[in-house]
């Protein structure tokens, strides 16, 4: 079942602007420093799931109640000053795991920016199907503190803004059928620095490399245009991404991740020729089909086809 994806963007006048930090939770806000609060407040919401992204000039003291049922992962993506959060002194792009119905508490001395994603424990399975630690609730009952992996971490405290910048640009190209891909995204920026932190648990049966890779391009050609996450192979065929890579690395020489970028720019590929310029555009069809960044998409595609995708689009009958 699809689920509805929408954007909102908010000027902070005052720190009770931050009074819905996290979308959904009630955050008590005290300001610590001096000076007129500015901000902004972003919510991206897909059914129950949300990111909320805000950044503000001065310091405050932030405080969530116990009453709230549910998962709460945070990452700081920027600080002028200190921040914590319970004990845990946060770093640029470190992880905070806040479980359901746990007071949380969190300081920020000065000019800072955030990102959280908050959903249900009965939505791990669905989320994280392919890792079984994630996908346990016992995972994330404990409050928990991660620090960044210095590659993955920079990665995803740069692409979370833009994530929800570009979709907040192009809202036309926001389509129930793309929801999926997009809470995929989210999840796997937010959530990058905890897999990297956990051992290997593939300790399970592996089917053969040649007919798993088969059913998963069944379920591919049954998604038909909608962008599929890796995440979500992960999920519905019970595997961790390390046994999916190697899968695919066998059959086609690249992993699943390149083999889906490539399938999703065979599909704008196909768009593009089949629609006049009058009809659409590049960034919306690229949007739709999971790429943000038009630059990087652009070397892709022309990587790819020997073109840029402006002249398939202008080629069309």
């Amino acid at each position: 079942m699809d689920e509805h994806l929408s954007v909102s963007t908010s000027e902070l006048d005052g720190f009770e602007g931050l009074h819905e930090a996290v979308k959904g939770s009630h955050v008590d806000v005290m300001q610590l420093e001096r000076g007129k609060l500015r901000g902004t407040l972003s919510h991206v919401e897909i059914g129950d799931f949300s990111l909320s992204i805000g950044a503000f000039n001065v310091g405050v003291r932030t405080q969530r109640i116990s009453t709230d049922d549910k998962l709460i992962i945070g990452m700081l993506l920027s600080a002028k000053d200190r921040v914590t959060h319970w004990a845990f002194d946060m770093q640029p792009a470190d992880v905070l795991v806040v479980p359901p119905s746990i007071e949380h508490d969190g300081v920020f001395q000065s000019a800072a920016s955030y990102a959280a994603i908050r959903f249900d424990l009965m939505d791990l399975r669905a989320v994280f199907g392919g890792e079984a630690r994630l996908s346990d609730a016992a995972t994330w009952r404990e409050k928990n503190h991660y620090r960044a992996d210095s590659t993955v971490g920079r990665f995803a405290a740069q692409k979370l803004p833009q994530i929800v910048a570009h979709l907040a640009r192009e809202p036309d190209a926001l389509s129930d059928k793309t929801a999926e891909f997009w809470k995929r995204a989210i999840v796997d920026c937010v959530t990058a620095t905890i897999v990297t932190s956990l051992p290997p648990d593939d300790f399970g049966y592996l089917p053969s490399a040649m007919k798993l890779v088969r059913n998963v391009e069944d379920y591919l050609e049954a998604a038909g245009t909608r962008p599929v996450h890796v995440s979500e192979i992960c999920s519905e065929f019970r595997l961790s991404r390390r046994s999916l890579h190697r899968a695919f690395h066998e059959v086609f020489g690249i992993g699943p991740v390149t083999f889906l970028r490539h399938k999703r720019l065979c599909a704008i590929h196909s768009i593009l020729r089949e629609s006049a310029p009058g009809q659409t555009t590049v960034s919306k069809v690229a949007l739709q089909q999971g790429f943000i960044e038009l630059g990087r998409f652009s070397q892709y595609y022309r990587a790819m086809f020997g073109e840029y995708p402006s002249q398939t689009l202008g080629c069309a009958a």
